[in-house]
């Protein structure tokens, strides 16, 4: 598996506009997509400006599968303006506790 670790930070005024792109954008990701399996969309009271996401795939086709659809591209363009930084780290590996 495969995590994707995206911060983002979203322009003074923009979050009310952001946030349901990006709710949007984590429901499809997990909907319709097989490779992805979890998507969780973080935010901080303390840090009001700040979206932290947590993607994870079942591979690296998943993650460029991702990349491609419509829907990722679409809410690409959309917040395109509204963010003011955005880095994306990708953990190639990751272990989860076995139930």
């Amino acid at each position: 598996m495969i995590a994707l670790l995206v911060d983002f930070k979203i322009k003074d005024g923009a979050m009310d506009d952001f946030m349901p792109l990006m709710l949007k954008q984590s429901e499809n990701s997990v909907r319709l997509e097989d490779g992805c399996l979890q998507f969780d969309v973080c935010t901080d009271p303390d840090a009001p400006l700040s979206v932290f996401l947590y993607e994870v795939y079942e591979d690296r086709a998943a993650v460029d599968l991702h990349m491609e659809t419509a829907h990722f591209k679409s809410f690409d363009a959309e917040v395109a303006d509204l963010i003011a930084e955005k880095s994306v780290r990708v953990m190639a590996d990751v272990f989860q506790p076995k139930p």
